[in-house]
């Protein structure tokens, strides 16, 4: 069985393909021509603005939010053994997910298809990290620089930032917007084996 569709199929029955010998295959988005203004507002989007600390006016909001990490790392505990570690991802899994208006739980099933939770995968077409970010990416709306990209929120925040901006060509559509990030749009594999795996981490 070939690596992709044993990559299908663990989305499918649950349970993620992880190791350390494992290459990323993500399908890597495909470089097109920007407006200049799509461009700019896409670069504003990534700059950054510090540590992912969310503030909270409400307390009942703030122990949700608590709830989801106590959730989330219980869930992630096989995929990392170390407390800290794992809070900190989620934090800024959240952070960037609802900075860029995305469900957190999607972002999570992308990244566990996309990477199989691991910082420094590279794909065979050279897509980076837990989102698998294209470099190319670094330099149309970045400082250029793509060995930024295994920097875990910076990872994050270009992944969103781009799911947000393929989701808004599609006009909304989510199933064409994943098969955009992935680079397969229009075949239903990807988008479904991301959906599937989007509900294992709904908290």
């Amino acid at each position: 069985m070939s690596l992709s569709r044993r990559r299908l199929l663990s989305a499918a029955i649950g349970v993620p393909l992880i190791g350390a010998g494992m290459p990323a295959h993500a399908g890597g988005q495909v470089e097109e021509p920007l407006a200049d203004s799509v461009r700019s507002a896409l670069a504003a989007a990534i700059a950054s603005d510090g540590p992912p600390k969310p503030v909270f006016d409400e307390l009942d909001h703030r122990l949700s939010y608590l709830r989801w990490l106590g959730t989330q790392s219980e869930r992630m505990k096989r995929l990392a053994k170390e407390a800290q570690t794992r809070l900190e991802f989620l934090e800024t899994v959240w952070y960037e997910s609802k900075r860029a208006g995305l469900e957190p739980a999607l972002v999570l099933g992308l990244i566990q298809m996309e990477s199989g939770f691991r910082k420094y995968a590279i794909s065979s077409v050279g897509a980076r990290g837990y989102m698998q970010v294209m470099p190319f990416w670094s330099k149309l709306i970045g400082d250029g620089d793509p060995s930024k990209l295994f920097h875990t929120q910076t990872n994050l925040r270009f992944g969103c930032v781009i799911l947000r901006h393929y989701l808004e060509r599609e006009k909304g559509d989510l199933f064409l917007a994943l098969g955009r990030y992935n680079g397969s749009r229009g075949r239903a594999e990807y988008p479904t084996a991301v959906l599937g795996l989007r509900q294992r981490w709904v908290a």
